[in-house]
């Protein structure tokens, strides 16, 4: 039984490096991804983190920082960072079809079955064809087990004489242990921050420390995951690659509104985009859901603030938008105060079955014609949206009002996926 490699392939600050995909004059310059509403840093270029810039830095705090050293801003522009992400999965999947998406910017990879030994030498060939074909820098990391390649392609990502590829596959104790002296305990996959502050207590400052933990006091202060994280550290493998999509356990869709709105039609079009939105993820991962419920806030950091929401249950799973926008209408009208100013809301569906678990009574309760009527109505609107655009064909409660929807002031075209704003080569 082959002994298993895996390789962990991360984008380089994913976002601004599609940003400067169609924006080659902001190569080297400082750049900065905003979140939602233009509010917090998501992503940094490598000029904005060594000014000091952390994640999640809130615009309005660092304005006077941004405007000194002439930091570039864009609103979060999520259709073009999807669909490249797209086109860097088709490329590693021509390497081998063992891939397991882990987000948006990073992919795990077997390469078990790969008929070389150079891993280095492979990871930056394929790096170069990333770069030369998609345009995005990436950086590998290769190890025996999924925790060490996390923290190979962390050093690799940091230091740059190992020109974006380090592998620790067959490598000797001390080298590796080399590499995890230099990575903070924070750093580490699955630690965070609060984990790594309990870890610091016990004198666990960086990954080398915690591969020399006692695997049972690692599991004492961690659970089963500290005993499998020391584990992983020394190269024996414990997570497996997930290469078969996890059956969903909820589907959410909340987002904090562009401006506070006191409307009733506000909180209606937002709750029916979100579930047009949320309806269209279950159908995509072949499910139906008997559960949604719905929630809106006012803003927690000012005074009175106040919370409500509302539950619906069917007792026959759906996936129709319609149905699911009119239930949560119902459930808007029960908990909806007027005079308070709304600045937040959300929608949840859960308790899902598969699709096809559409289960027929002898009552009739169950009408078939019109559930098969929904699926090809439902079917055409999606096929039009995906060819045409997402808010081709919306439901008209969508429209309502528009005060919820997210301030992008700064959002750069959308390159790739609408044909307004194909770039134009003269």
């Amino acid at each position: 039984m082959k002994r298993p490699v895996f390789a962990l392939v991360d984008c380089d600050n994913f976002f601004v490096s599609c940003e400067r995909l169609f924006r080659p004059d902001l190569e080297d310059r400082p750049v900065a991804v905003l979140s939602n509403n233009d509010g917090c840093a998501v992503a940094r270029s490598s000029e904005v983190k060594a000014l000091g810039i952390p994640m999640g830095a809130p615009a309005f705090k660092y304005r006077d920082l941004f405007e000194k050293h002439k930091i570039v801003t864009f609103s979060a522009n999520f259709e073009l960072y999807g669909d490249i992400s797209r086109r860097i999965i088709g490329l590693l999947a021509t390497v081998t079809p063992k891939i397991e998406i882990y987000s948006v910017d990073e992919s795990f990879l077997d390469l078990s079955e790969l008929p070389t030994k150079d891993y280095e030498q492979w990871g930056r060939r394929v790096r170069q064809n990333i770069l030369d074909w998609i345009g995005v820098p990436v950086s590998f990391g290769i190890a025996p087990s999924k925790t060490l390649a996390k923290a190979a392609v962390e050093r690799a990502k940091k230091a740059p004489n190992l020109e974006g590829a380090l592998s620790l596959q067959g490598a000797s104790l001390q080298t590796i242990g080399k590499h995890l002296l230099r990575i903070p305990i924070e750093d580490v996959w699955g630690v965070g921050r609060r984990l790594a502050a309990k870890l610091k207590a016990e004198g666990v400052m960086n990954a080398l420390d915690y591969a020399r933990m006692r695997p049972a006091h690692a599991q004492q202060l961690l659970s089963i995951r500290g005993r499998q994280t020391v584990a992983e550290l020394n190269g024996t493998s414990c997570f497996p690659l997930e290469r078969e999509k996890r059956v969903r356990q909820s589907i959410a869709r909340t987002r904090t509104f562009g401006r506070d709105t006191n409307k009733k039609e506000d909180l209606q079009a937002a709750l029916a985009s979100f579930v047009h939105a949320a309806a269209f993820r279950l159908r995509m991962s072949g499910l139906r859901t008997h559960g949604l419920s719905i929630f809106i806030t006012t803003n927690q950091h000012k005074p009175g603030y106040g919370r409500w929401g509302g539950e619906a249950h069917f007792e026959t799973p759906t996936a129709d938008t319609g149905q699911l926008i009119n239930a949560a209408m119902e459930l808007l009208d029960g908990c909806y105060r007027a005079g308070h100013a709304y600045h937040r809301a959300g929608v949840l569906l859960g308790d899902f079955v598969p699709e096809d678990h559409l289960q027929t009574d002898i009552l009739g309760a169950v009408d078939v014609k019109k559930e098969q009527s929904a699926e090809r109505r439902l079917r055409a609107v999606d096929t039009l949206n995906e060819r045409y655009g997402k808010h081709t064909v919306r439901y008209a409660t969508e429209l309502m009002g528009s005060a919820w929807e997210s301030r992008q002031t700064i959002k750069s075209p959308r390159y790739v996926s609408d044909w307004d704003d194909i770039p134009l080569v003269n």
